[in-house]
């Protein structure tokens, strides 16, 4: 958990107001989500913070910051879309979750479409190794004709736990013209077909492969999802009937899908998306933010404190010791 030492630093004010929310925070998480193991399992999770720290509704405030780091606090890793060109947000959330938290980034997007965002994973290194895998995915040409790239460069890095490896590859698909753009669909169909191709080698160090990430899904039958599934691509069963991860729950944006070798890794049955808005920035509280809200719609304003999206997540199976032992 995050050190709360330094909370006597704060103002009063600011400190009854982080003390409440926390108290808070922790009880629905406490609720909703599995305690850390030591080994075995790891929780993954994946959360788009809106434009992490544009500023431009305003910067993040102390609360925020503190809250945000409670909740990423109960994973072991997690992908982070719309991580902003400049990197004082992310820091300030390291160094909140303490000293055994390591980021890795990427550079910011290109191009118009791509919006200046970074990706990131944060983890915990006393439960994963990075294992040095890291890059952006870039397709390549076929036949020398050129395809079409992601607006947003997908990430890619490996992670050890235990005996077991995995890659997770966030993304963030492009938006466009919502519900129905087709260039949603032409660029998880350029990826999946990448991504299942390397995971098929034996000796690819992407045999286990978690893609995870902001999809812009809008419902379940949403054509992304069929291209994952036919790329061999699955979203866990204990994911599938979940609510919706943006933040009036009405719509599947977020999403997590596994292309695995099979009986070394799995999930466990065991996820969610967990709704931060029940605890702290609720639509109730307008009046406790006047103070820093100014003239933002609160509305609007408490989307870019914490998210206009939720944090989905999925716990995962890492300790196949007897299936590698029997020689499976």
């Amino acid at each position: 958990m995050p050190d709360y030492a330094d909370l006597a630093r704060l103002p009063a004010d600011a400190r009854s107001r982080v003390a409440r929310g926390l108290l808070a925070l922790r009880a629905s998480l406490d609720a909703e989500i599995p305690a850390r193991t030591i080994d075995g399992t790891v929780l993954v999770a994946t959360w788009n913070l809106r434009e992490f720290d544009t500023g431009r509704f305003g910067s993040r405030t102390e609360e925020a910051f503190r809250f945000i780091a409670e909740i990423l606090s109960r994973f072991d890793v997690v992908a982070i879309q719309e991580v902003a060109d400049d990197l004082s947000a992310l820091l300030r959330l390291e160094q909140l979750l303490g000293g055994t938290w390591r980021h890795l980034v990427t550079d910011t997007s290109l191009g118009s479409a791509g919006n200046r965002e970074r990706m990131a994973f944060v983890y915990d290194v006393r439960k994963l190794d990075f294992s040095g895998l890291a890059g952006e995915v870039v397709i390549p040409d076929k036949a020398g004709a050129s395809v079409l790239q992601l607006a947003r460069t997908p990430f890619l890095c490996g992670f050890r736990a235990g005996a077991t490896c995995f890659a997770l590859c966030t993304v963030h698909l492009y938006y466009g013209q919502g519900a129905r753009d087709p260039r949603r669909t032409q660029e998880i169909r350029a990826l999946a077909a990448l991504l299942a191709g390397k995971a098929g080698r034996p000796d690819s160090p992407t045999e286990n492969l978690v893609l995870l990430g902001d999809f812009n899904v809008f419902n379940t039958d949403d054509a992304v999802l069929t291209t994952l599934e036919s790329a061999g691509f699955g979203v866990p069963p204990e994911i599938q009937p979940l609510g919706g991860s943006s933040l009036d729950r009405s719509r599947h944006y977020d999403q997590i899908a596994v292309l695995a070798r099979e009986g070394r890794f799995a999930t466990t049955g065991r996820a969610g998306v967990f709704d931060w808005s029940r605890a702290v920035f609720r639509r109730e509280d307008a009046a406790t933010w006047a103070h820093a809200c100014g003239r933002y719609d609160y509305a609007q304003w408490r989307t870019h404190q914490m998210s206009d999206h939720l944090p989905l997540w999925v716990e995962v199976k890492t300790d196949f010791a007897a299936r590698m032992l029997e020689g499976g």
